[in-house]
Order: C-alpha cells, then structure tokens, then sequence
C-alpha cells in the first residue's frame, strides 16, 4: 500500500511535473509519484492525510486507527499527530485516549466556503427550486474521488433529503458527479475514468456503462440522471458548473426520494429547470463559456 494512500479513496496519480498537466492530475499526488518531483514535500503530504483520516460520525481516532487507513507506520503517526496537536489542529483528549479535528480545521473550510462567491449567487434561486419541487438542490466540488456539497437548499417538505454543506457523495454514480465528470475536458475526465475503473473493480462495466449514457445525456438535454447505481431510492438530475478554469468547475443537483421524482418529472420539468439555474450563475459571475 502506498504510505499516504487513504484507505477510502485512492490518491490519484500524478506525473512529476504538474504545470503542464490536467487539473485532476495536478490536485491528486501520490508519495509514489511524486517521489521525483523535489518540489514535493512528503512530510505535509503525509500530515494532511492524517486530517483525512476522520469522517462523520467518528470524531475521535487512536494512532493504531490512523495508522491502519493511511497505511503508515505507526510511529510516523505518532510524530505527525504531535506536531498537528502542537498546532492546534488535532486536540487530544485524556479521557478517551485518542485524538479530533482541533477548531483550525474548521477554520480552514469555513475559510473556503465564505470565498466561494457561487453559494450567494446561487442560493436564492436554489431555495426557490428547491421549495417548488420540495426537494434537495445542492452545489459540490470534487475532491478524489468524491463530491463535496458546499451549499445545500431543501424543501419544506418533511420527505426530503438531509445533506448540508460538507457531505461527501460518490463521483462516479450520482447525479452530480456523473453531470461534474461532462464538464471536464476530455484529458481530465479521461484521468478520472481510468482511476474510477481501477477501484470499481467487478462493477466497472455497469458503472461505464452508466457514465457513458450521463454523457448522452448531457449532449441531448443539457443534464444527467441518477441511475440508482448509488442509491435506488434516491432520484436526482445534475448540470456542470462550466469555467475555463477547470479548478473551478463545480457541479449542481436537484433530487430527493424517488418516489416523489418519478423519471417524467425529472426530464420534463426539474432539469430544465435546473439547467437555466446553472447558466443564469455562469452569466451572474461571468462565467459563461458557450
């Protein structure tokens, strides 16, 4: 196993010299592959991989634990979580004998939403489809091998949808991901395809198969649909956020409990919908390319 590589998603690799390459090369490193790039650093690699380590619902981890998802030796782990408890961004708690996420963290995403201009711009008019369609409408960003929801509007309905601003979704078989996927340029969706087929594994074919239609999709209205690969009971269209910087590009959703989203209702009424909501926030921020 790789000594950085996080156990729930691969870190994507990268050639060494990163100026000339695709965005989702150039934001994916691995220790392996950058072991010839000198510019480099292995050691904050290795620290931000330990941050990586926690996930919802589990907000205390032992070194033994953090060793077993990044792979590393232990008493490399031991040294990274006392420097990051030294700066504040790992607390250790006596009473438990293991270690959370220090408020720095915290500080650092909140840092990243608040400059994230689209989540004002869009918000409005993510409410109101949301309230008219009594469903969920969320933006997200990719990070590996997943999506990132940065805002998220719901209904008023009861059924609907609980996800806010930091959930993580599956890139490769939701709505949002498959729609963030036809917003890349061939090269970078060609990267990710190919680091989806390695960890598909036997489901590969069916997951092709259903990314390739999103793509048709896109072509032929503009939007993509959940298959229910991910999650049978959930429906939901999704339409790229498009930048000429890629680093930027970003993805929407419209989607809520499949029996309330009937396939109809998605192709003829909440992703056009959702369609003019993403070009009308291109245009706002000036973003439209075509």
């Amino acid at each position: 196993m790789d000594s950085i590589q996080s156990l729930e998603d691969p870190l994507l690799a990268a050639p060494a010299t990163s100026q000339a390459l695709p965005q989702a090369q150039q934001d994916d490193p691995s220790d392996e592959d950058n072991g010839k790039d000198r510019q480099f650093v292995t050691a904050l690699a290795r620290g931000l991989e330990i941050l990586r380590c926690f996930r919802p619902g589990e907000a205390y981890l032992t070194n033994s634990e953090m060793a077993k998802r990044t792979g590393m030796p232990k008493p490399t782990i031991s040294r990274l979580t006392y420097t990051l408890t030294k700066l504040g961004y790992l607390t250790y708690s006596a009473d438990q004998g293991r270690y959370q996420l220090g408020a720095p963290v915290l500080a650092l995403g909140y840092t990243l939403l608040a400059n994230l201009d689209v989540r004002k711009l869009a918000r409005p008019a993510m409410q109101e489809l949301a309230e008219y369609a009594q469903c969920s409408v969320a933006i997200g960003i990719r990070d590996r091998l997943h999506m990132v929801y940065v805002e998220a509007c719901r209904g008023s309905a009861a059924v609907t949808l609980r996800r806010d601003a930091g959930s993580r979704i599956p890139l490769a078989t939701t709505a949002m991901g498959k729609a963030y996927l036809c917003g890349l340029p061939q090269t970078d969706r060609d990267f990710l395809m190919d680091h989806i087929r390695l960890t598909a594994d036997t489901n590969w074919p069916k997951i092709k198969t259903d990314i390739e239609q999103g793509f048709k999709d896109y072509q032929d209205r503009g939007f993509v649909l959940s298959s229910g690969l991910w999650d049978a009971n959930i429906s939901a269209v999704g339409v790229p956020l498009l930048d000429q910087d890629i680093a930027r590009t970003m993805a929407f959703n419209c989607g809520g409990p499949a029996f309330l989203l009937p396939y109809e209702k998605l192709v003829e009424d909440l992703g056009p919908r959702l369609v003019q909501l993403v070009r009308n926030v291109e245009i706002s921020m000036g973003r439209h390319i075509g």
